[in-house]
């Protein structure tokens, strides 16, 4: 059984809700967003001498107009993988909204954005794409920003009583680093970009959103693929999950929300209109790449506190 082509041209959703809200939540994401770069680059450009950030010159433009080094690209990589979405969403007519994007006053600036899907989905076959593409448009912004924010970085010599935080590097991170600087001699570490960070907050938004586990990109890729038996995928990612809350509690949050979905909305996720038409080789090839995105935007620790000489 195939299904019929959708129009790549459908009608626009009926109007729900309010663009404001979409506007304003943006707005004040660029705001954290860049509050937060401005500070990033600031840090950047001291080096490893954490004490002078308390004479950050809060006072001058030029201190947030460079906050934008990692405003712009992290929205970059948050609203092509929204996008993403919500284009597959219009392909298909499914009635989905804008991007709702996150501020937030923390370490990255933003909780990440989604999009409201109002529709019942109406095949595997297009929940698979709307559920991939995200990740995908993602991924093709994170690749090329994460190089050019390498290529901006700097190798520097780390204080001996130097203490900060020290981001886990996925495959990907760890790669393009080689390709970049080399072997970094001991003692030594990469002064990482504004650009560079944003770009690593995208693979790990992009390895946390594959996973197979309910409402996520990836659990919608694992249903698609796997129909009913992807819920066992769903109960081994949440055991995973928790295993990982104890080997880095900056897991402990997001552990906590997925097993609260997993309360909330059970292992099955939902089936669509259509669940008998079958996936193709060309989708299982691209469910294989979203695998491999995984794999190599994932890492097990994604902040722990380095102190120098341990």
């Amino acid at each position: 059984m195939s299904e019929s082509a959708p129009s790549p041209f459908p009608p626009a959703a009926p109007p729900r809700g309010r663009v404001w809200r979409h506007v304003l939540l943006f707005a004040l994401t660029v705001v954290s967003t860049t509050l937060i770069g401005a500070f990033h680059y600031f840090s950047f450009s001291l080096g490893f001498n954490a004490s002078a950030i308390v004479r950050a010159p809060v006072g001058d433009v030029g201190f947030y107009a460079r906050g934008l080094w990692y405003s712009g690209t992290v929205l970059a990589i948050l609203g092509c993988h929204e996008m993403g979405h919500y284009v597959a969403c219009r392909y298909y007519r499914v009635d989905a909204s804008l991007p709702y994007f996150l501020p937030a006053p923390l370490l990255t600036g933003t909780l990440g954005a989604f999009i409201r899907i109002r529709d019942r989905i109406p095949s595997k076959i297009a929940l698979f794409d709307i559920g991939i593409a995200g990740p995908i448009a993602g991924f093709l912004i994170a690749v090329p920003a994460l190089f050019f924010g390498l290529a901006m970085s700097t190798i520097e010599t780390l204080p001996a009583d130097f203490v900060g935080m020290e981001l886990g590097e996925p495959l990907l991170f760890k790669a393009a680093s080689w390709l970049m600087w080399g072997d970094v001699p001991d003692g030594m570490s990469i002064n990482l970009h504004p650009m560079g960070f944003a770009a690593w907050f995208g693979l790990l938004a992009t390895a946390l959103n594959l996973f197979p586990i309910g409402q996520l990109d990836g659990g919608h890729v694992a249903y698609a693929v796997l129909g009913r038996r992807s819920a066992v995928v769903t109960i081994v990612a949440i055991c995973v999950a928790m295993g990982l809350v104890f080997v880095s509690t900056s897991w402990l949050v997001w552990s906590i929300l997925v097993i609260l979905m997993l309360v909330l909305m059970g292992p099955h996720h939902p089936p669509t209109l259509n669940d008998d038409v079958p996936m193709d080789r060309g989708r299982l090839l691209i469910a294989a790449f979203g695998l491999f995105m995984l794999i190599v935007c994932f890492t097990p620790a994604p902040l722990e506190t380095f102190v120098m000489g341990q």
